[in-house]
């Protein structure tokens, strides 16, 4: 069903760069695509076959990426270190570039995991006419201690543990990955960063999940959401960490499925 991987070329922050992507079932050209963003330490190939599977489910077409510096995108410089506003730039510097280069029309459907929900809700803050609706899981809204405290949890692992040599299966540049996503969640003025008052200009439907065991964030984060965007839908989900697309997959596709099958046109 998924297609081979493929590379776009876009020019970012005086650079040129290749997008890793991967579109499944391209062949549905009247189905609802559904484009997925991932987490602060994701790929295309870390989501595994997770979006083969919900894209099944749906009878969607998908389209998967590698942000800079992740997969087999073009890794970051060696010197290159994110500024407080990284995800504002990805939602609306890179996404539209990517979206241009492989020359994506309509309004596609955000599926975003963790920082890729945050940049699925920023893109369609700012561009609100460009997209159909949004399913984010576990994102994030403001910086809360646990998120901070389980961050530096992670980086002592990236130091201590063979964290480099498993997160290589999923990265060309597996330094590139690590740091560039935990320097700025630990640099002290980040801690101020927070979009809530962004979201208003969100027009389209929404569903925000989030596992009730999240150990990156507490259930304010998606409630947060419902606070400033009232057509949100909340799905709070038992048994269920960070990830609920890796922990309740069956849970996350059917809510899924249903929701945008219910908004989208026959």
């Amino acid at each position: 069903m998924s297609g081979a991987v493929e590379f776009a070329a876009i020019a970012w922050r005086g650079r040129a760069l290749q997008i890793e992507y991967q579109r499944i079932a391209p062949e549905r050209t009247e189905a609802p695509l559904v484009v997925f963003l991932h987490e602060g330490l994701g790929s295309v190939a870390m989501w595994k076959d997770f979006p083969a599977q919900l894209c099944e489910a749906g009878g969607f077409r998908g389209l998967v990426f590698s942000r800079p510096g992740y997969g087999r995108s073009t890794p970051r410089d060696d010197d290159e270190t994110w500024s407080i506003d990284f995800m504002h730039r990805q939602a609306h510097e890179v996404l539209p570039a990517f979206f241009g280069a492989i020359g994506l029309t309509g309004r596609p459907w955000l599926f975003g995991h963790s920082d890729g929900g945050s940049i699925s809700l920023l893109y369609a803050a700012r561009f609100p006419e460009r997209v159909a609706g949004l399913v984010v899981l576990a994102p994030h809204i403001r910086v809360e201690d646990v998120t901070v405290a389980n961050i530096e949890v992670a980086r002592r692992a990236y130091l201590e543990t063979d964290l480099p040599q498993r997160l290589g299966r999923y990265h060309d540049d597996p330094d590139s990955a690590f740091w560039g996503w935990n320097r700025i969640w630990l640099h002290p003025p980040f801690r101020q960063w927070n979009i809530e008052a962004e979201l208003e200009p969100i027009r389209c439907p929404v569903l925000a999940m989030q596992g009730v065991d999240d150990e990156y964030g507490t259930l304010q984060q998606i409630r947060g959401i419902a606070a400033r965007v009232p057509q949100t839908e909340l799905l709070e989900i038992p048994d269920c960490g960070h990830s609920p697309h890796r922990d309740q997959p069956e849970t996350a596709i059917v809510a899924t499925v249903r929701f945008i099958q219910a908004r989208s046109s026959p």
